[in-house]
């Protein structure tokens, strides 16, 4: 019963736009830009160290 109840106040919440959770340190700017710095050849740690994010973040969203 626990379970049902909690997953019914997860699904609420989800209905009216709130979600729990660590908020995303990476945004679709910041994304962009790792993108197009990996494309000229610079190195993921170069990157991460640049954008003050950690290299796993970059691995990540990049691949």
């Amino acid at each position: 019963m626990i379970v049902e109840r909690t997953r019914a106040g997860l699904d609420a919440a989800k209905a009216q736009g709130r979600t729990g959770g660590r908020p995303t340190v990476i945004t679709e700017d910041v994304l962009t830009v790792a993108k197009a710095r990996k494309a000229k050849g610079e190195s993921i740690t170069a990157i991460a160290k640049a954008l003050g994010l950690s290299r796993a973040t970059l691995y990540r969203h990049i691949g």
